[in-house]
């Protein structure tokens, strides 16, 4: 792939660079809806990939909050038209990368040398390019490291790619700014989070040596000497991506060895740290030859507060999804309902809230769960559409629900459908105390 010299940061530019996509997507409607006239039954897979196509163009040379933005929805398969989603997802791990001079530009910088000034080798060329940042492979001595090195101005675009973004999203989903203002506020915190390699290079080192004792999962060391802002200096690690290793077609012992590992590591961290690696895609993860995991980038990791993790995990119970006014009570907690809402309206959307948490749910009330069972995968898609079509609850929906949502229902999305890809059968522990209990870290000998 063809490496880049520049990437549009002022406002003016990225604004410029969405408005001729905005008129290639014309252009291609114009065509559709002319080709349609001469043949009726054309469907729209065309028009799709078309657009898709010069919208992911369009985002992979913006990089930054924009082509993380595609990273995102390409995770959700129900959002989106299957061309989309098969474009998006590119996102993940085939994006141009930065040209050699820029890459040196940006080590002077950030470190003040070239970066063959720094390392005994270092290949110019990136191994992978994503949304934010790059990976170079580097040696030092007998260490092989990775060095991740990030886009020039992704970190001061973020601000002015969501004040673009805003106005259309308010727009396609009749939302006013006052109702949703909070949740913009928690994406621009985390995105601002994500481009700064320090904040990363300490959640890293903070997560892997609370988590370290967990069994078949592995971390990479990091190098404090060799990063910065902007560059993040960490060991090579060796293996499949999670998606490379499903199509490698391993045994169902090794599916089941690695989605345990995945789910005991995201419990862990809700349970006993009340800490989230917020950004569960495939490019995250890696598998060993001995079928272990590998967990890379902590760029994205959302705290998650009592005052929402209580009520939220509470309504695992079923006794508390079952019983109205307890239910209520939870999600009251939570910023379900508004000061405005008739008696009508909160008996509305607790009847829609009963059946939504009982289906969302129900892996954490089984003792073993098979998240390659089709059907219940098919059955969260029939209910998220039926709501999708339902004009009382698209009134009544905007705005609603703590801004902690954003992050945590992204991140056990993710994980369910991970743990589908895999095809996995997990063993879960209902009881938290437990699960805590079996995975606490061992007493150091003094």
């Amino acid at each position: 792939m063809k490496p880049i010299d520049r990437i549009p940061t002022s406002k003016i530019k990225r604004a410029s660079q969405l408005a001729k996509t905005g008129v290639k997507v014309g252009g291609n409607y114009l065509k559709y809806y002319g080709e349609k006239l001469i043949n009726p039954d054309l469907d729209k897979s065309k028009l799709n990939t078309a657009n898709a196509e010069d919208i992911y163009n369009s985002l992979k040379q913006m990089k930054g909050s924009a082509l993380k933005a595609a990273q995102m929805l390409s995770m959700d398969k129900n959002t989106l038209p299957s061309e989309f989603i098969e474009k998006f997802s590119l996102s993940q791990f085939s994006v141009p990368p930065l040209s050699a001079p820029l890459v040196n530009k940006t080590f002077r910088k950030y470190l003040g040398r070239n970066p063959e000034d720094v390392f005994d080798f270092f290949n110019a060329d990136a191994v992978s390019a994503a949304s934010i940042g790059q990976v170079h492979e580097a040696r030092l001595g007998d260490k092989n490291l990775a060095v991740k090195i990030q886009y020039p101005g992704v970190a001061e675009s973020i601000s002015s790619d969501l004040a673009m973004v805003k106005p259309v999203a308010l727009k396609l989903f009749n939302l006013s700014a006052g109702d949703v203002e909070h949740y913009f506020k928690e994406v621009e915190n985390k995105l601002l989070e994500e481009t700064d390699y320090e904040l990363e290079l300490q959640q890293s080192q903070e997560i892997a040596a609370a988590c370290a004792h967990l069994p078949g999962i592995h971390f990479p060391a990091y190098y404090p000497e060799f990063s910065s802002t902007r560059i993040l200096t960490m060991d090579w690690m060796t293996g499949q991506h999670l998606s490379e290793y499903v199509k490698s077609n391993p045994t169902q012992q090794h599916r089941n060895q690695v989605g345990q590992t995945l789910w005991d590591f995201y419990m862990y961290q809700m349970h006993g740290l009340r800490k989230l690696h917020a950004d569960p895609h495939p490019g995250n993860f890696l598998v060993n030859a001995d079928h272990e995991l590998i967990v890379l980038d902590f760029g994205c990791m959302k705290t998650v507060p009592d005052h929402f993790y209580t009520p939220c995990f509470e309504l695992l119970q079923e006794a508390n999804i079952e019983d109205r006014e307890l239910l209520k009570e939870k999600l009251e907690a939570l910023a379900i309902f508004k000061p405005t809402d008739r008696s009508e309206d909160v008996n509305y959307l607790l009847d829609v809230s009963q059946e939504m948490v009982r289906l969302l749910t129900q892996p954490f009330r089984s003792e073993h769960f098979d998240f390659g069972n089709a059907d219940y995968f098919q059955e969260i898609t029939r209910l998220s559409e039926s709501y999708a079509r339902e004009p009382k609850l698209r009134k009544l929906s905007g705005g609603r629900g703590s801004q902690h949502f954003l992050y945590v229902n992204r991140t056990f999305f993710g994980l369910y459908l991970l743990l589908h890809d895999l095809q996995s059968e997990i063993v879960i522990s209902q009881n938290i105390s437990g699960f805590l209990d079996r995975f606490a870290r061992p007493i150091e000998p003094s």
